[in-house]
């Protein structure tokens, strides 16, 4: 019996070690085969991702063609919201810029502005600062709703003239609550404002939040024409599907599914000449897009 498996050790011994040499050149030729593609597949990124800079670049670089005196002496408010990047939205104000636009001011709505836990704090805060001038009803229960409609009361064109006191008192009380914090100073009221959003709410508070963004939207265009840019479309809540869902807001409220980059945030400025011309367009790559640009600049 010791001699019968001594015999099987030693096949399995002089088996293994014919079979060693092809199994391990196999084994060799498949790393050598993987590791070239994953080279390839290496390059093929590092290309596209070249090509996307000489792609931004060179929008860029046309934006000056396209836009230059398209909004020679207009004042724009640049409003940014649930978190929007800051690179984003600099970019956005740079075509504003390049397009002759008088950026008035650059605010920025805090998470605290659209948490419902602070409903209660911002409708007091609006009945303590709200100016004499301002007698529309801003009577809602909801924070969000009535504190967005008294920021555009004070940073829009508004009927009687909101004096640049009560405005600075606004402000600053919003401020100090982390409401809102301002950029630089807001020099005077504004025609037009652009809205960038960052991507929609994903905590146990989402489906309030994002209506909240909704809100400020809404209440921004009651007096102004407003453009809404964000870097997608995707996600439930996400402000700019809301939008381009809603009957009444998507005749008034313009949108941009795709500001992340160069391409979208020119279009933003494109589709706020529209709005200024009295029209409103969605454009992007999203679902509800009627195409990339308005129609008036695909000639």
């Amino acid at each position: 019996m010791t001699a019968v498996f001594l015999a099987l050790a030693i096949g399995l011994v002089l088996g293994t070690t014919a079979l060693n040499g092809p199994v391990a050149d196999s084994l060799s030729d498949q790393v050598s085969s993987l590791s070239k593609k994953n080279e390839n597949l290496r390059d093929q990124v590092g290309h596209l991702e070249e090509e996307l800079k000489k792609q931004e670049q060179f929008v860029e670089e046309l934006a000056p063609t396209v836009l230059t005196g398209k909004l020679a002496g207009r004042r724009v408010l640049v409003v940014d919201i649930s978190g929007a990047k800051a690179e984003q939205v600099d970019g956005v104000r740079r075509m504003l810029e390049i397009a002759g636009a008088k950026v008035t001011g650059r605010i920025s709505i805090t998470d605290e502005f659209t948490n419902p836990a602070k409903n209660s704090l911002l409708v007091d805060q609006v009945s303590k600062v709200l100016p004499k001038e301002i007698t529309d009803p801003l009577s809602s229960a909801y924070g969000a709703e009535s504190a967005a409609a008294l920021l555009a009361a004070v940073l829009l064109d508004h009927s009687p003239v909101v004096p640049k006191e009560a405005r600075s008192t606004v402000l600053s009380a919003f401020s100090t609550n982390r409401f809102i914090t301002v950029t630089g100073e807001v020099s005077e009221t504004a025609e037009a404002v652009v809205l960038i959003s960052g991507p929609p709410s994903t905590d146990r508070e989402a489906s309030k939040r994002n209506d909240a963004v909704v809100d400020v939207a809404a209440q921004f265009d009651k007096p102004a024409p407003i453009v809404v840019a964000a870097p997608n479309a995707s996600g439930d809540g996400n402000v700019i599907g809301v939008l381009r869902g809603d009957p009444a807001l998507s005749k008034s409220v313009s949108t941009v599914d795709n500001v992340s980059g160069a391409v979208g945030q020119l279009v933003t400025v494109m589709a706020l000449v529209e709005q200024l011309g009295g029209h409103a367009g969605h454009y992007g790559i999203a679902g509800g897009a009627s195409g990339l640009l308005p129609k008036s600049e695909k000639k």
